[in-house]
């Protein structure tokens, strides 16, 4: 990892939304908690981080999202010591990714829950789950026509340690199945913790 500064909370908070508003699979939950709570998109797509009350609403729809801040869906186990940052990872780092420790993941990546393994079963064309291909192929066929994407937010124990993907799981796979696409360094964020291998 490398050209690492540190960064809040509430700034992975609100990329981790703006990437699941813009997501034809997230937007209409999303939506819907807004409309409910009568809140306006912008809060999501346009975020003021320096807005404390703006900060605080996002940690609400993130846990009811997500399960952020309830130990729950792909924050289940996350602690409190979590330290967050934004880096960059070179080509052969981002080759060496793994997915989060769902089944979905690990069965696409054929047990190895590594991104390049999961890609490569993509290009062969298996599926897992009934769960077609088709999302991974539209974005790689995006990032040929030159669409860039949010940073992905990964985890990890240390600098050192595998990162592991909290989210942008399809985003990164479809990097490696293009990989002459994929930038010199890739920007993510992560967040580190000496309890992040529990």
């Amino acid at each position: 990892m490398h050209d690492v500064c540190a960064i809040s909370e509430d700034e992975m908070v609100a990329v981790f939304l703006q990437t699941e508003i813009a997501s034809t699979r997230f937007e209409s939950r999303l939506l819907a908690i807004l409309q409910r709570d009568g809140q306006d998109r912008r809060l999501l797509d346009r975020p003021n981080v320096e807005d404390d009350g703006e900060n605080a609403y996002r940690a609400l729809v993130l846990g009811e999202h997500r399960g952020y801040r309830r130990d729950a869906d792909v924050f289940t186990g996350m602690r409190n010591d979590v330290r967050w940052f934004r880096g960059r990872l070179t080509r052969e780092e981002v080759a060496q990714l793994r997915y989060i420790d769902y089944d979905y993941w690990t069965e696409l990546s054929g047990g190895t829950r590594r991104v390049a393994d999961g890609a490569a079963r993509v290009r062969q064309g298996i599926e897992v789950f009934g769960v077609g291909n088709g999302a991974y192929w539209y974005l790689a066929d995006a990032l040929r026509a030159g669409a860039t994407f949010p940073e992905p937010i990964l985890v990890g124990t240390d600098e050192w340690s595998p990162l592991v993907v909290l989210e942008g799981h399809v985003r990164l796979t479809a990097y490696l199945l293009r990989p002459e696409y994929l930038p010199a360094t890739l920007p993510i964020l992560v967040g580190l913790s000496p309890q992040m291998g529990k």
